[in-house]
Order: C-alpha cells, then sequence, then structure tokens
C-alpha cells in the first residue's frame, strides 16, 4: 500500500513537472499547438467540472447537468453563464427536477443562466418546470409571466399547455394547485376565456382540482362578456367537481341570471345557495336592484330595496345611485330627486355619482334652472365635480345657444383643476358651428390641438357640417384633406356632410367624386347618401343624372322610400312633367308607399302650375282618401290654381270645403281670391273679402294693398287707389310704385 502510495506521489510530481514544462515550452514556442492541448487535458483532468478553454467541445447532456450542478452548490455564478449557449430544453428540465429538494438552488440556476440566455426558444415542459419552481418559492409574478409566455406561443394547444405543466412536476416535489389556478387566473387575465374553459375541463378530467377562487375568476370572467350559457356549464361542472362554493359563486351567478332577464329564476337560486349554507349578502341586493333598475323594473327594485331591513342590511351608497340612475331613465326626475333628499335625511353622503346623474338628466330635459340648482347642491354638500358634471353642463348651455354661459363652466372646470377632454371640447364646438361662428369654433380646434387632444372623427365632423352648414366649401375641404393627413379616418357621416355642402351649393361634379371615393373606401352609401345627390342633380335640371343614380341604387339592393319618390315629383312637376311625376306616385302607391303631406302639395302644385287645377282637385280627393289629411298649403295651392284660370266659383268651393275641415282661411288664402278679383277688375267683391278678412281677425298685408291698390289702378279709379295707398302707409307699409 506504501508503494502503491509512493508511486502515485511519484507519478504527479512527474505530471507537474510535465505541466511546467509544457507551460515553458509553449511561452517559448507559441506555434507548439500540441503543448497547449496537453495542458489543457492534464487541467481538466484534475477538475472534470472545470469549463473547458475550448467552446468548440461538446458534452453529453448528463454531463452538461452534473457540472451545472456542481458550479450551481458551489456558487459559481460566472462559470453558469458559459453554459447558456449549451442549454437547451431537456438539459433545463432535467437540472431544475435535481434542484427540486433546494428552492435556492433551483432559482439561481433560472435567474443567473437561463432568464439571461438571449433567442433561447423554450419548450412548454421547460417553462412549466420553471413555473413550478417560481410558484413553490411564492414568486408568483414571475410564474404568471412564464404561464403567459406559455398560452401565447402560437400553435400550442391548451392539452399541450395543461399536459406541460403535469409532465415537469418532479416525482418528489408534489403537486401544487396553485400552478392550476395560477393557469386558470392567467386565462382570464389574458382574456382568453374559451381557451380557459377548456384548460379548466382538461384539468377536471385529469382528476386535478381548482380552487374555487379560480372558479371564479373564470365564471366571473364569461359573465363579464355576456357568455352567460359557458359560464352555467363551468358553474355545473364545479359542482359536480364538490368544490366548495362561496358567496363570491352565489353573486357572480345572480348577475348571470340577471343579465340573461332571468329574474324568475333568482329564488330558487337564492335558496338552493342557502341549502349549501351559502346567504345573500349586499353584493347581491345591489346586483338584483341594478338589474331590475337597468330593465325600468322600479317597483321590483324598491321592493328589494325595502327587504334587505329583514336580511339585517341596510341600503348602501350604491343601493341609492342605481334607484336614482333608473328612475331617471323612466323620466320620473322627481321622484329621483325624492330619493336624494331621502339620502341626506338618513345621513348617507351622496357622492359625484349621485349627483351626475340627476345633473345629466336635468340636462337632457333641457331645464338649465334644475341643472345649476342641482350643480350648486353639489358643490353645497363638498362633493367635488368631474369632467361628466362640467361637460354635461357645457352642452346644455351650447345646444341651447346659451355660450357664454357655457363658457363659465368651462373656465371653471379649469379652476377645478379638471383638464377638458376631446368630449368638452367637441361639445363647445358644435355650440359655436350651431351659432354659425365658425371662427370661434376653430379657435376651440387650436387649442384642443396646443392642449394635446387628438382630434377624433366627431371632433372634424362637427366643424364639417358647421362649415358646409355655412356654405364655406373650400375650408370644409381643406379641413377634409388635414383630417387624412392626421390619419383620422372619414367615416359615413363625414361624405355625407361634405356631399350635402356641395349638391346645396350646386357643385355636382364635386359631390359625385366624393360619392366615388366613399365607395372606394368601401363605405357603403345609404338612402340618405342617394337621395342628397338625386335632389342635388334634381335641383341643377339634370334629370337623365338622377335617373342613372336611382338606378344604381336600386342595383345596390337601396331601394327608394317617400323622400326619393318626394324628390323626384317634385322635380318633374317643377319643370311641368306632370305625367312622369303622376306615374311615379302610382309605382310608390303600388310598393306600399304611404305618401307624405309635402309630396301630395308638390303633385297638386304640378297640376295647377300646368293649368289643370281640375286635375289637382281630382288628386286631393284621392289623396284624401289615402289617409292625408291637406293642410293649408293643400288648400291655398289649389285654390289659387283655380283663381289663376279665373274660376272663382271654384275657388270660393274650396273655401267652403277647407272651413268645413276646421281649416280657417288664413292671409295667404284671401290674399289669393282678392288677387283674382282685382284681376279681373271686380273691386267691390274684392273689398267684401277684405272686409270679410278683418271681421275673422286677420290683418291686411303688403301684399293685400298691392293687390287692392293695382286692381283700382286698372279701374281708373284713383282716388280708391289712393286712399289704400295712404291707409298702406299708415300701416307701415312701404308700396311699390309712387303715386
Amino acid at each position: 500500500m506504501d508503494l502503491f502510495l509512493l508511486n502515485q506521489k511519484h507519478t504527479l510530481t512527474i505530471l507537474k513537472t510535465h505541466k511546467r514544462y509544457n507551460f515553458i515550452t509553449y511561452l517559448l514556442n507559441p506555434a507548439s499547438k500540441s503543448s497547449f492541448r496537453c495542458l489543457q487535458t492534464i487541467e481538466t483532468s484534475q477538475n472534470p467540472y472545470k469549463e473547458p478553454f475550448s467552446s468548440a467541445t461538446t458534452l453529453p447532456d448528463s454531463l452538461l447537468v452534473e457540472k451545472i450542478i456542481f458550479n450551481l452548490k458551489h456558487g459559481n455564478v460566472n462559470s453558469l453563464l458559459s453554459y447558456q449557449l449549451r442549454l437547451n430544453p431537456s438539459v433545463i428540465v432535467d437540472v431544475l427536477c435535481r434542484c427540486n429538494g433546494n428552492l435556492q438552488l433551483g432559482q439561481r440556476f433560472i435567474d443567473s443562466s437561463v432568464l439571461n440566455g438571449s433567442n433561447f426558444k423554450h419548450s412548454s415542459v421547460s417553462l412549466s418546470a420553471m413555473v413550478h419552481v417560481f410558484v413553490r418559492s411564492r414568486r408568483l409574478s414571475d410564474a404568471q409571466a412564464l404561464i403567459l409566455r406559455m398560452i401565447r406561443r402560437s400553435g400550442v394547444s391548451r392539452v399541450e399547455v395543461v399536459e406541460a405543466l403535469v409532465s415537469s412536476m418532479c416525482g418528489n416535489c408534489g403537486t401544487n394547485n396553485l400552478v392550476f389556478d395560477l393557469l386558470i387566473r392567467t386565462y382570464v387575465q389574458a382574456r382568453k376565456l374559451r381557451e380557459g374553459t377548456e384548460a379548466f375541463r382538461i384539468l377536471r378530467s385529469k382528476g386535478y382540482l381548482v380552487s374555487i377562487n379560480a372558479c371564479n375568476s373564470l365564471l366571473g370572467g364569461l359573465v363579464k362578456i355576456d357568455w352567460v350559457e359557458l359560464a352555467w356549464e363551468v358553474h355545473r361542472e364545479v359542482v359536480r367537481s364538490g368544490i366548495e362554493l362561496n358567496v363570491y359563486t352565489l353573486n357572480i351567478m345572480v348577475n348571470a341570471l340577471c343579465k340573461d332577464g332571468k329574474f324568475d329564476d333568482v329564488k330558487s337560486f337564492l335558496s338552493e345557495m342557502e341549502g349549501n349554507g351559502i346567504y345573500a349578502d349586499m353584493v347581491t341586493y345591489n346586483t338584483l336592484i341594478g338589474a331590475y333598475c337597468r330593465e325600468g323594473l322600479l317597483e321590483e327594485a324598491f321592493e328589494i330595496m325595502n327587504s334587505m331591513a329583514d336580511k339585517g342590511l341596510k341600503p348602501s351608497l350604491f343601493t341609492y345611485n342605481a334607484i336614482i340612475n333608473g328612475l331617471c331613465k323612466k323620466g320620473r326626475y322627481a321622484r329621483a330627486k325624492g330619493i336624494l333628499i331621502e339620502m341626506l335625511n338618513i345621513g348617507l353622503s351622496p357622492d359625484t355619482t349621485t349627483y351626475n346623474t340627476l345633473l345629466v338628466e336635468s340636462c337632457r330635459r333641457d331645464n338649465f334652472s334644475e341643472a345649476k340648482e342641482i350643480f350648486g347642491e353639489m358643490l353645497r354638500q363638498g362633493v367635488v365635480p368631474d369632467l361628466v358634471s362640467f361637460s354635461s353642463l357645457i352642452a346644455v348651455f351650447s345646444r341651447n345657444r346659451h355660450l357664454d354661459q357655457a363658457l363659465v363652466y368651462f373656465r371653471d372646470m379649469k379652476k377645478f383643476g379638471l383638464v377638458p377632454d376631446n368630449v368638452v371640447y367637441t361639445v363647445l364646438m358644435h355650440g359655436y358651428c350651431r351659432n354659425g361662428n365658425m371662427l370661434e369654433a376653430l379657435k376651440i380646434r387650436d387649442e384642443m390641438l396646443e392642449q394635446g387632444c387628438v382630434l377624433d372623427v366627431i371632433a372634424y365632423n362637427t366643424i364639417l357640417n358647421g362649415l358646409c352648414k355655412e356654405k364655406m366649401l373650400t375650408d370644409a375641404d381643406k379641413l377634409f384633406d388635414e383630417m387624412v393627413e392626421r390619419g383620422a379616418l372619414p367615416d359615413f357621416y363625414t361624405f355625407t356632410t361634405l356631399i350635402h355642402g356641395h349638391c346645396q351649393d350646386g357643385n355636382m361634379t364635386k359631390a359625385l367624386s366624393l360619392f366615388g371615393t366613399m365607395t372606394q373606401r368601401n363605405i357603403k352609401p345609404d338612402i340618405v347618401a342617394y337621395n342628397t345627390l338625386i335632389d342635388g342633380f334634381c335641383k341643377v335640371g339634370e334629370m337623365e343624372k338622377a335617373s342613372e343614380l336611382w338606378d344604381g341604387m336600386i342595383s345596390r339592393k337601396i331601394f327608394p322610400n317617400h323622400i326619393t319618390y318626394g324628390i323626384l315629383i317634385n322635380a318633374y312637376c317643377s319643370v311641368g312633367h306632370v305625367s312622369e311625376a303622376f306615374r311615379l306616385w302610382d309605382v310608390m302607391i303600388e310598393k306600399g308607399i304611404k305618401p307624405t303631406l309635402v309630396t301630395c302639395n308638390t303633385v297638386i302644385k304640378g297640376y295647377c302650375r300646368s293649368g289643370d287645377s281640375s286635375k289637382a282637385d281630382e288628386f286631393l280627393g284621392r289623396m284624401i282618401a289615402k289617409g292625408v289629411a291637406p293642410d293649408h298649403i293643400s288648400y291655398n295651392t289649389l285654390i289659387n290654381g283655380f283663381v289663376r284660370e279665373d274660376n272663382m266659383d271654384k275657388a270660393f268651393l274650396w273655401i267652403n270645403k277647407m272651413e268645413k275641415e276646421g281649416l280657417l282661411p288664413d292671409i295667404i288664402t284671401y290674399n289669393v281670391v282678392m288677387n283674382g278679383f282685382c284681376r279681373q277688375g271686380r273691386m267691390q267683391e274684392a273689398e267684401l273679402v277684405l272686409r270679410k278678412m278683418i271681421e275673422k281677425g286677420i290683418n291686411p298685408d303688403r301684399s293685400t294693398y298691392t293687390a287692392l291698390i293695382n286692381g283700382h289702378v286698372t279701374q281708373d279709379n284713383l282716388n280708391e287707389a289712393f286712399r289704400f295707398h295712404d291707409e298702406m302707409l299708415q300701416r307701415g307699409f312701404a308700396p311699390d310704385d309712387v303715386f
């Protein structure tokens, strides 16, 4: 034995000498690679866990795992970095399994080597192995980040994710159900509710339990996006699994029943839960009351609120806010305000939501004084208003052209430290546009941009509409170009506003160009867009183009309505093509489209203009038969038609019919008849009409006196002409002629 030890020491001495020799040789002759390789081999043989100098050397995975474990145990972090390029998913899993009894060791490996590795492609199993380490170490946010990475990998199924989590559990570390809870929660938070449901079912099929908290997370997520039926399927699976339910489960499923409108099923569900020892709480009652209020079932909501005392519960601020909101939606503002007073009387302090609900409703009703009163009460109670409060007030005053008052609230809002948003600025711009004050509207636009707000399509459309109404079409076109440049995509309203503006201006070429751009952008035109264009072409007398648009509209399966027919009927009547107008009338009636009074009056006017008042007479009878009641315009147009044909008897006949229908002749009716008599020189009858008109309490106007003066002049009765001339001056009317 002594001889063996002696020989061993001798060998080591020779090796050390040889090592020094080779090192010296290498220094003297660097070209001698064999010397260096020999030295490297000797050094490695003395420490099998030290990484060799050459990175080209490949090691089997089993030896690599051993080296990593050795360096981990000895805290050689720098040595671990040299292994990063050699790591693969299998090695990571093996190392972590070897470390399963020592969490600190596993974390050190992941933090120093795995997470710092660049461009390393993990498998689901390697990610899962790290998840288990982090969960057992209570580094749940790190674990969830890895789970999120797993479920977002393309082409990875829920089965693969679950299988990976199951297979990566090392033999002696046991099952940690928190991993599966975290998986379900991560699916919910990532809004992958269907995938989360599938993962839950796979876990249950494998016999793994998921906590009720994770189940509630999944159920709540499904109900929130209205996947109520799927939520009930998951609930049934939870019940079958024997997982102990709690009050959160109860409240989630009560909300599901309410969303489905199954209020009748709530009572039986609550009874079933009570049988399991789970009782409704304040959240349950508030959920029911809120649901009843949203559905307008206020009596039921009050009944639920009144029953809370029997359960030892008191209505909360949420309860009262739900009731006030429900009352306001049903238009019962006075009762809602009474609830506010009730709250104050019992010492419950209203919040911003309480006052905003009342404020929004009073503003919707355009009740300025009430809105100001609510806002004042809000401030007196020390409740701080928010953007909703101020935007409601600014909107109601802007909408009703009280811009000075709107600006007061706009300035007050800034004093409260609130920064105006897109809604507030757009509301103000809308107010200025309604008043036709485009200069101020554009100033608001500039301030909006200076404050860093991005003009959205609604803001642009608001200004475009104002510019088009003021016939500032050049500015509107420039704004449209700016809108496109800034990336605000024009919508249907943008194009129809500009098309209508150019049609009103008679620029049909531009209107048609915009229509083409609209269709190229796959924005489908509707009946309004076609009606606008057809009306525009009719007004400029291009009936052929109007007909082409009519045909194009029908080819797109967009069918004309009463407005479309009315536009064309009016256009044909205006150019004297009454027969074509009446043909369209017949088509409209055949298609079951009820004509409007405006369309009927257009046809009467067309017949009268073409000198065929008898047909207008006949048409008025058909119009009444169709259930369209004539108005003053209908009768006055027809009476004027007969007067122009000098058929005064017929004119008086229709005046009598008009009175029988309860429509008293107006100044226009009397002037039409009087003008007819004056034109015929029948001045006595004309003055009889004048006296009758005055007896009916209708004062003569400028047209009345002009007709009488002209009538007497044509009869050379200058004294009477001067008499009416003087009376006309006394009444403040300026005559056409100077006598």
